[in-house]
């Protein structure tokens, strides 16, 4: 009920607002929404359910943090070291991850809509059952990245270097994939629905019940690749 002060009504601060602590230690359900932390070093922390809201955790050490069902959404984590961090079910929509080092890192079930990951290290890093959708991973790098079951509908991974990860049952319809570097990953039931590949390198590729239906395959590197048929790609590709 709002307070009244003469003519001035004043409404009290909502909770959620009261009990940000910007020199909070870390701890789950931590409030450090919208809180200037750059640099600092929150490795190991449990930080489950924290509230970073538009953060700005730039260069800051969150290696093997547990940030499972944190909300992250807007957060500043440029060059940010996330390495083995767990952000399971993290809200990072519209986060900013460039440059980041993710090697390891558990993203299953996160929400990461318009995020950023142009840069990124991503080898080893799991987004299982992700949603992608149109987030920029432009450039980003890494080996073994699992993608399986994700979406990434109007994503641009343009000139990523994701050799032998895992895009099985992936939904990537609308994607940009020019000039990437896919060589030995694995798109087994994947949708590259209206998907550009131009100049993309799928040498020894698995496509085996791909749906490339509309995708633009112009300069495609097709080496051992195998087609949706099961057939392996010719000169000229499936």
């Amino acid at each position: 009920m709002a307070i009244g002060l003469g003519t001035l009504v004043v409404a009290p601060a909502s909770p959620a607002a009261a009990a940000v602590n910007c020199h909070a230690q870390p701890a789950p359900s931590v409030n450090l929404r919208g809180c200037d932390l750059v640099g600092v070093d929150f490795a190991g922390r449990d930080l489950s359910h924290a509230r970073l809201f538009k953060a700005d955790l730039s260069n800051a050490d969150l290696t093997g943090a547990n940030l499972t069902d944190a909300n992250v959404e807007g957060a500043l984590l440029h060059t940010a070291s996330l390495s083995n961090v767990d952000m399971s079910g993290a809200d990072l929509r519209s986060a900013v991850l460039t440059d980041a080092n993710l090697s390891g890192a558990i993203l299953v079930r996160s929400h990461l809509q318009r995020a950023s990951l142009a840069g990124a290290v991503l080898s080893g890093a799991s987004f299982t059952k992700a949603d992608l959708v149109d987030s920029a991973l432009a450039g980003a790098t890494g080996t073994m990245a699992g993608f399986d079951d994700a979406k990434l509908q109007g994503s641009d991974l343009s000139g990523a270097r994701l050799t032998d990860s895992y895009f099985e049952g992936s939904n990537l319809s609308g994607v940009t994939l020019t000039a990437a570097d896919l060589s030995g990953t694995s798109f087994f039931k994947a949708k590259l629905v209206g998907a550009n590949l131009t100049d993309a390198d799928l040498a020894d590729a698995i496509l085996v019940h791909t749906d490339l239906g509309g995708a633009d395959l112009s300069g495609v590197t097709w080496t051992g690749a195998s087609c949706p048929d099961g057939s392996i790609a010719g000169p000229l590709g499936c």
